[in-house]
């Protein structure tokens, strides 16, 4: 019998879980540890933060799914993990505190033969004095904070139903973010319920971000080519800019947001101050902070998790030069460098480099996005590790691991501009590879064949259809593993 552990139920996490227990016979234990009781589908809060969906639309209860398919189910905040057991119990195990109501703080262990960290981010809001709901902006990133931004939205609007100007701010919190696309996303939801609430030319709607240009999205931006004709990402998310007249900062690290006053400094150095009425800024993410100790109790926190807290992984880590950066520099299999029965799907890794250009001010700032790994890539991470326990399980330790390099790995991002049946749209994008591969495709480090771009009510209909699909999929309806990942 062999235990499989699994930390964290968000994309990766209940994938890999789902997977697993319909591949493994029952004497095997699948469990999963998730400090949150709820699943949510993250990309559809976007729609929670202005108002066009509830909490309950994009969430549902962890616990009856995992009853219902045999999964051990523990509500708990995984902290420490033993990777060689202790002196005296030598079996691997992980230390792991309740955050159920009726048991919270309560501490216990759990051995387990393979364990996966799909811990995902930690929303590190505290990167920047001010950000945050508990601070001075507001946030998209949970389904409560979305929730609670829709009804500071209402308010918005309904100051300019009074004649009240209003400028509103969207964008990253921070020179490090990784989450441009969702920002882009909430922007222009928002500028499209101001144009449906008849106030839009009382507003002012800006868009700040790390970005170095538009359209560089964290993937060191995309190249189209459509019937003969080649654009950039940035030409074509420009043009949505000034057809739906946001203004755009790029190239900015938000300081520290004070109320009513944005504070950010620009790649060039220069620092500026930016009055605001609402602003929505997303926060930069870190690893979960897990702690590691040896069986004599050394520290080995460093040897496995890099500094923002993400576990190394089969990456090579090298510091280089951005011109030595390779494909072959990022992950396939997921598994720790330290430890093979431990891997890391989806964000819970430690990317080796970014995707795009790194940049620092003459001040020392970083002002560049970190690689994105949510969504697709964190599914598709996922299966491939429970494929690899899968079969290491059933057919021993010499079983090679499954690959999904996102050196190799395609992708598509369907990123709302406003919703609704018939006057919705979206930007849909695909790109292959998501890690740009220089050698493979020398122009421009992707397949022109498989990375285009375009937008419309279709893309929308495709955003929509996608947010019941995939909540069917994880609620694990009858042949969910049918819908691909």
């Amino acid at each position: 019998m062999a235990r499989v552990v699994i930390l964290g139920a968000g994309i990766a996490g209940h994938t890999a879980a789902l997977h697993l227990r319909r591949w493994l016979g029952r004497e095997h234990e699948v469990v999963v540890v998730s400090p949150n009781s709820r699943w949510n589908w993250i990309p559809s809060n976007i729609w929670v933060g202005v108002g066009r969906m509830t909490r309950s639309q994009v969430t549902f209860p962890l616990a009856p799914v995992y009853r219902r398919k045999g999964i051990i189910f523990h509500q708990a905040l995984a902290t420490t993990l033993f990777p060689e057991g202790t002196a005296d119990d030598p079996a691997p195990a992980v230390e792991i505190r309740s955050t159920a109501p009726d048991t919270a703080g309560e501490t216990s262990r759990l051995t387990y033969d393979y364990l996966v960290n799909a811990t995902g981010p930690r929303l590190n809001f505290a990167a920047t004095p001010g950000l945050g709901p508990d601070g001075n902006s507001l946030s998209v990133c949970t389904d409560s904070h979305a929730e609670h931004t829709a009804r500071e939205l209402r308010a918005v609007i309904a100051k300019l139903r009074a004649g009240e100007p209003q400028r509103l701010v969207i964008g990253t919190g921070h020179g490090t973010c990784t989450c441009e696309g969702a920002a882009f996303e909430y922007t222009f939801n928002v500028e499209h319920e101001l144009r449906q609430a008849g106030v839009r030319d009382k507003a002012e709607v800006i868009y700040l971000s790390n970005e170095y240009e538009l359209g560089d999205f964290g993937v060191g931006g995309l190249t189209f080519t459509e019937r003969g004709f080649t654009t950039s990402s940035r030409t074509w998310t420009e043009s949505l800019f000034r057809e739906r007249d946001v203004h755009a900062i790029v190239r900015a690290h938000v300081q520290k947001v004070e109320p009513g006053v944005i504070h950010y400094e620009q790649l060039d150095g220069s620092e500026h101050e930016l009055p605001f009425d609402f602003a929505m800024l997303l926060p930069p993410f870190r690893g979960a902070d897990l702690a590691a100790y040896d069986r004599d109790g050394n520290d080995i926190t460093s040897r496995m998790f890099a500094p923002n807290g993400f576990l190394k992984v089969d990456a090579d880590y090298t510091p280089k030069p951005y011109e030595e950066w390779s494909a072959k520099d990022w992950p396939s299999t997921y598994e720790s460098a330290a430890y093979p029965n431990i891997f890391a799907p989806g964000i819970a890794f430690a990317p080796p480099h970014a995707i795009s250009v790194p940049r620092k001010s003459p001040n020392g700032t970083v002002i560049s996005p970190a690689p994105p790994r949510t969504g697709m890539p964190a599914g598709i991470t996922a299966r491939a590790v429970a494929s690899t326990i899968r079969d290491r399980i059933t057919q021993g330790q010499q079983a090679p691991a499954h690959r999904a390099s996102m050196a190799h790995m395609g992708a598509a991002c369907v990123a709302s501009a406003g919703t609704g049946f018939t006057q919705g749209t979206a930007a849909a994008m695909t790109m292959y590879p998501v890690v740009p591969d220089r050698e493979a495709f020398p122009a421009t480090g992707r397949d022109p064949r498989g990375t285009s771009g375009e937008i419309g009510l279709a893309g929308h209909w495709i955003k929509a259809i996608l947010h019941y699909l995939f909540l069917y999929k994880a609620k694990a309806r009858p042949l969910w593993f049918l819908i691909p990942e």
